[in-house]
């Protein structure tokens, strides 16, 4: 197994170019990021450089570029607040996040975040990209971000539009012509975000002085963290911990999954989760916020030609070598430059090859997928997320149940032929006193509701449950078909279960189901015909008696 997953010097100049580019990104964003979290500009750096780097060499997603996200600082920001009389224990907190993705990566625990539908995976895609692009459109015409969010955004853009600020205007207008329009053969020699950085940076420095630039940069070494906490506070600290574990986790791990939309790779998400753990441990001893998957830099970073850990490091040692002295250089990146390189980026994150089928796909996934889309948007990432893998799991559920309920056949005299001759003359010999259920395939819960009904029409004496094709049962099954039982009983209906396999027949037992019958379930269906069908003879017999 390779020590840094994904490493391999094939792609150097991408890597490279895309690590620089990221870096540009990130920057602002974790400056930004580290205000708003409360702990200051340069604990966001410092997330940025230290989750970056780490998490990087030791995740498992090769291109994913890591650092402070939204949802993140907003947590942060909380944990800071209240902590405020002591900062090192709110750092502690951090550090305690890490350890949990540590272990939730050594539970194997991130492999479930691949069962996410692609509606799911589609919608957050494209609500991302449309974040984005929202965000951006303040910044392209020379404005500073407005407060609310994205809804505060939305909001302004009138205003933004009627009073554009010239400059900004022209150097963002420049950028994105740039990384819309460059020739492929010269995108393949040169990345054209870095083109836009470049040649928007030196047009606003000779040409265009009223754009606004990123400024000053603080600049400065961490110093260490001694860990801190009281035998008071250590269990909100701990629940604390662990929100930001879940929270980091999940972030990172869908964008894994965007990672692998785009760059057509797959990650490994325990790796990631381990990686993304020791980041954020570092992190905290060194006096940085969390971070988590940065969506938006990951992309960049992919786009630009980045595809190995290198990126992802590189990205942390440029932003490393901008606090050690070169953040003067950086300062003068305009904002507007910025704005254009991810409006284009917003464009291609949206998931266009799914929303032009959305007029032919299937409603049950269009309904998810613009759910998704606008509560990313509007609410909240994460809640987005779980209101559509929630949304999916119903629906499969649902599908499922169906499946299982057009599974089930109850055959009597008058329905045999798909029968072997030797039952079907049971069953014809019986006079209609005894009749057969068959299930096929597995019997979860949401087909438990349908068993009683179902079984209720059977107009006989002997009901026999045939189990052959049934591969398992789950408890909500099982308890389901308890009371199919039990309404036969009520009915005067004698009930036997047959052909159940051994894992079916230790679930029933396990639970204490019980037939009327002196045979294990496992017993043969032809078996268990003739008991009845027996026993329905008998009692023939004795009525002429």
């Amino acid at each position: 197994m390779q020590l840094i997953n994904g490493f391999h010097l094939r792609n150097l100049r991408g890597d490279i170019f895309g690590g620089l580019t990221a870096a540009v990104v990130a920057l602002p964003l974790a400056l930004a990021f580290g205000v708003a979290s409360g702990a200051g500009a340069i604990a966001g750096l410092y997330g940025a450089i230290f989750v970056g780097f780490f998490a990087a060499l030791f995740g498992g997603t090769p291109a994913q570029v890591s650092g402070p996200t939204g949802p993140m600082t907003v947590v942060m920001a909380m944990i800071v607040t209240k902590y405020a009389g002591d900062p090192a224990m709110a750092f502690t907190i951090v550090m305690m996040g890490g350890a949990f993705q540590i272990l939730f990566g050594v539970l194997r625990l991130g492999q479930y975040v691949r069962l996410v539908p692609y509606p799911v995976i589609s919608g957050f895609m494209t609500g991302i990209g449309v974040i984005i692009i929202i965000l951006e459109i303040g910044p392209l015409l020379g404005h500073a971000d407005p407060a609310g969010g994205v809804l505060g955004a939305v909001r302004a853009i009138p205003g933004f539009v009627l009073s554009p600020g010239r400059d900004a205007t022209i150097a963002g207008i420049l950028s994105l012509a740039i990384v819309l329009f460059t020739p492929k053969r010269i995108a393949a020699i040169v990345p054209s975000p870095l083109i836009a950085l470049i040649v928007g940076t030196l047009a606003v420095y000779f040409f265009l002085p009223g754009a606004p630039v990123i400024g000053d940069i603080p600049t400065g070494l961490p110093k260490p963290i001694v860990p801190s906490f009281s035998l008071e506070a250590l269990p909100d600290m701990v629940k604390s911990g662990v929100i930001l574990a879940l929270l980091g986790s999940i972030d990172s791990l869908l964008t894994s999954l965007i990672a692998d939309n785009v760059s057509r790779t797959r990650h490994r998400s325990n790796r990631e989760l381990i990686g993304q753990g020791i980041g954020n441990m570092v992190a905290g001893f060194f006096g940085g916020i969390p971070g988590a998957g940065a969506t938006m830099r990951t992309v960049i970073n992919i786009h630009a030609g980045g595809r190995t850990p290198i990126s992802g490091a590189l990205h942390a040692l440029v932003l490393f070598s901008l606090l050690l002295g070169l953040a003067p250089l950086a300062g003068y990146i305009p904002h507007a430059v910025l704005a254009g390189i991810l409006l284009k980026v917003g464009y291609d994150i949206i998931d266009w090859r799914y929303v032009r089928r959305l007029p032919r796909a299937p409603r049950a996934g269009v309904v998810m997928m613009l759910t998704v889309l606008a509560l990313t948007v509007f609410v909240d990432l994460i809640m987005a997320v779980g209101v559509g893998v929630v949304m999916a799991a119903l629906l499969f559920v649902k599908r499922m149940a169906d499946i299982q309920q057009g599974g089930m056949a109850l055959i009597g005299a008058g329905r045999t032929e798909r029968l072997p001759a030797e039952e079907a003359r049971l069953l014809e010999e019986s006079g209609g006193a005894v009749m057969l259920f068959r299930f096929t395939g597995p019997i979860s819960f949401g087909a438990a509701a349908s068993l009683a009904p179902a079984m209720g029409v059977a107009d006989c004496h002997y009901l026999v449950l045939d189990f052959t094709d049934v591969p398992m049962i789950d408890t909500s099954g099982t308890m389901g078909l308890e009371d199919a039982i039990e309404a036969a009983h009520a009915q005067g209906v004698k009930v036997f279960i047959a052909g159940a396999s051994a894992q079916v027949a230790k679930i029933l037992e396990a639970l204490g189901i019980r037939d009327d019958s002196a045979l294990p379930p496992t017993k043969s269906r032809l078996d268990a015909l003739r008991l009845a069908c027996g026993e329905a003879a008998a009692q023939r017999g004795k009525a002429t008696d």
